[in-house]
């Protein structure tokens, strides 16, 4: 009898995160920096985030075609998104993520207060 290989089930609601840096630069630690803030603030959705040091693992840099660093890549859901610098521009990282869908629809739903007109 054969045994069938067990998938492993990626939830839907997860964002998969690989940001890539090379050690200890100031730029990469604000790239981490900045990305675990942004994902806390921003982002209505579970997220998966892996930082990979091409210092320590060269090879990754051509097996993934990452040319610049820091480099994040978002590759769930599709389409795949990359984003090159240290994501201190937190707008443009929130709408290259897409998640800025998310949060407007969210605050959709909440009352807004407004000020009557006399």
């Amino acid at each position: 009898m054969k045994k069938s290989a067990k998938k492993a089930r990626v939830p839907s609601d997860t964002v998969h995160l690989r940001l890539y840096v090379a050690g200890q630069t100031p730029k990469s630690l604000a790239a981490i920096s900045n990305l675990k803030k942004i994902c806390d603030q921003y982002s209505p959705m579970k997220y998966r985030l892996e930082v990979i040091d091409l210092a320590k693992k060269p090879s990754m840099a051509s097996e993934h075609q990452i040319l610049a660093i820091p480099t994040l890549v978002r590759s769930l859901p599709v389409p795949i998104r990359k984003i090159i610098g240290d994501l201190s521009n937190t707008d443009q990282v929130v709408v290259g993520l897409n998640i800025s869908s998310a949060m407007a629809s969210k605050s959709a739903s909440k009352p807004k207060n407004r000020a009557a007109k006399a």
